[in-house]
């Protein structure tokens, strides 16, 4: 039988998330209504994944669904915001069944582990592509955002970087990796970890914070430009798997994207709150890997300094 969009919303996507105390309608009206909780403010993000941009053509619908929606959550993430709903607008070449019932599993798993609801949305027609809007909420004036960056700043990324970037290297032939490797950058590459966790650290400590997407160098240049500020930075620092330390393989961390880990500035006073940090949460670490500085956008390694200021990640256009 033939399934039109209406049928296709109510078949897999009527009644996914977890639910929403702040839901007064949801999926299957002209719009949603939420109820914004006293003393709170909302914060939105929205990011389109395209088939053969963003994941490669054969990737399964699980990994499709997992990566829309925590690529959102980690913007909500780097600018300290609880998540509660989102919004989906699917593309779909044609109806397979089988893709949008592993596509709904897996984005309910993944909204279910993150406490949110999905509250509406569309489904379009055209070549494979996935956008998801989400929104939450943060105290009244307690969001981060890139603009807050000052000289003395410490310069902090949690987890490890370069993984992603290995995995779409292996994904396109270019690199052949041990095989616990291959299967951890795979991992990363597929199934990225929004850091939410680390939302009432940032909230209580950070000066400025961006979430990872498109590489290191490009990422914090953008809290650069936005703060006026410079930054050094320790290449021996970066948090990187021994492949890329052995192979000198720095670019992964550097300039390849995909990590969605955050980049935060801290001020010098909050280092002991970064060893605390570490020392109760093995999962996420922070890993201090220059400072922000008047000037130059440094990165010295062996003695010698190389300058980012011309440096910038990943670029859909030029």
């Amino acid at each position: 039988m033939a399934r039109d969009e209406f049928s296709l919303i109510e078949e897999f996507f009527g009644a996914l998330g977890a639910p929403s105390a702040n839901l007064r309608l949801g999926v299957g009206d002209d719009g949603a209504v939420v109820e914004l909780p006293p003393g709170r403010q909302l914060v939105v993000a929205l990011d389109t994944l395209v088939e053969g941009i963003h994941f490669p053509t054969d990737s399964a619908a699980a990994d499709v669904a997992h990566k829309a929606l925590a690529v959102n959550l980690s913007d909500l993430a780097a600018m300290a915001a609880e998540p509660d709903w989102f919004q989906l607008s699917l593309t779909l070449p044609r109806v397979d069944a089988g893709w949008l019932e592993e596509f709904a599993r897996a984005l309910d798993a993944t909204a279910r582990a993150h406490g949110i609801a999905l509250i509406g949305g569309d489904t379009c027609r055209g070549p494979l592509s996935v956008s998801v809007q989400v929104a939450g909420t943060v105290p009244t004036g307690a969001y981060v955002t890139r603009a807050g960056a000052s000289p003395g700043d410490l310069v902090v990324v949690s987890g490890r970087l370069g993984d992603a970037g290995l995995g779409l290297a292996c994904v396109d032939g270019h690199i052949e990796l041990p095989a616990p490797l291959a299967e951890d950058c795979l991992h990363a590459l597929r199934r990225p970890r929004p850091r939410l966790e680390l939302v009432p650290f940032l909230r209580a400590h950070a000066s400025a914070a961006i979430d990872l997407s498109d590489g290191l160098q490009g990422d914090l240049r953008h809290i650069l430009r936005a703060s006026g500020c410079g930054a050094r930075l320790r290449r021996d620092d970066l948090p990187v798997n021994d492949y890329i330390r052995r192979q000198g393989a720095w670019e992964y961390a550097l300039g390849a994207g995909d990590d969605y880990e955050i980049c935060c500035c801290i001020p010098p006073a909050g280092r002991e709150a970064i060893d605390a940090w570490n020392a109760a949460q093995a999962d996420c670490p922070l890993s201090v890997i220059g400072e922000i500085t008047p000037g130059d956008f440094l990165l010295e390694h062996d003695g010698a300094r190389v300058d980012l200021a011309q440096a910038s990640g990943f670029r859909h256009f030029g």
